[in-house]
């Protein structure tokens, strides 16, 4: 059953559900296997928000532009926002955010937040566009966060593994209190240069996040292969993250991050903010593709 208010996206025997508050999709359906988890609040009460105008913690929940302090928190406010459907099809939606008395308290810039989603059988794409409406450079970041079944398609959740497109980094920065950045890292521990496998204890420390990735996409691999590919355009970094017991993986594509731990400046000189001109558009694609190859 879809929930009242959704909006349903269909595509042959794939479905998928868009809520206006916050933008985000609460259910994705393909054949008879549901994709994204049920939200438990014993583990995590939410299911895919959106990320903007920031990606992670701010340093006292605050953030700071031409010398007075705002109270940005965790992943920004667009979750907590109504969006307005602008466009709407069988298998598309487009919703759009703007600026309002709300947002202007806690991000002093004018915007519009727009997010269009669309199913085409397997594929389920989201293309985000973020313009600065206002007179002023505009700093922002800009994140996906879906939690998807772990397991998704049979098995253990230790049988499933990140196969990235090209070698990575196999270290991630180490958290430190109130979700900030540390200087220092861990090594993560690849089968390979591209692949790692999955399991509850890797996600005992906290996130696992890979900056400044070469890749543009990655496989979700299952005990008989792929499950789930991820491509994304204009991302900077990939987030994956769990809870040790939790049902759930999440695979993260974000143009910036939390604060460095002992990060005091203006937003716009915050590491991995983009700098949006005045009357500039940017975009920012995903695209989740359930299956083999």
């Amino acid at each position: 059953m879809t929930a009242p208010g959704l909006v349903t996206l269909q595509s042959g025997d794939a479905r998928a559900a868009i809520s206006p508050l916050g933008a985000d999709w609460r259910n994705w359906r393909v054949d008879d296997t549901e994709l994204l988890w049920t939200p438990d609040p014993a583990f995590w009460d939410a299911v895919s928000p959106v990320l903007f105008p920031v990606c992670g913690w701010t340093r006292d929940r605050q953030a700071r532009v031409g010398g007075k302090t705002y109270p940005l928190g965790l992943h920004g406010f667009a979750r907590f926002q109504m969006f307005e459907i602008v466009a709407r099809g069988e298998d598309f939606a487009r919703l759009v955010l703007r600026d309002n008395e709300a947002t202007r308290a806690q991000y002093p810039f004018a915007f519009e937040l727009s997010l269009e989603y669309r199913i085409a059988g397997p594929r389920l794409s989201v293309e985000a566009r973020v313009k600065n409406t206002g007179g002023e450079a505009m700093p922002y970041a800009f994140g996906l966060h879906p939690g998807f079944r772990w397991p998704m398609a049979g098995g253990e959740k230790r049988e499933y593994a990140i196969r990235f497109d090209r070698s990575e980094r196999p270290e991630v920065p180490v958290i430190a209190p109130g979700g900030l950045f540390s200087s220092a890292t861990w090594p993560i521990g690849f089968a390979d240069p591209r692949t790692m496998p999955l399991s509850d204890e890797i996600f005992a420390r906290e996130a696992l996040c890979f900056l400044d990735v070469a890749s543009g996409g990655l496989d979700l691999m299952g005990p008989r292969g792929r499950v789930l590919r991820v491509e994304w355009d204009n991302s900077r970094h990939v987030v994956l993250w769990s809870r040790p017991g939790a049902p759930f993986l999440c695979i993260e594509t974000l143009t910036g991050h939390g604060d460095p731990e002992h990060f005091d400046g203006e937003l716009s000189h915050k590491p991995s903010m983009n700098l949006l001109a005045a009357g500039v558009e940017a975009r920012h694609g995903v695209s989740y593709i359930f299956g083999a190859d």
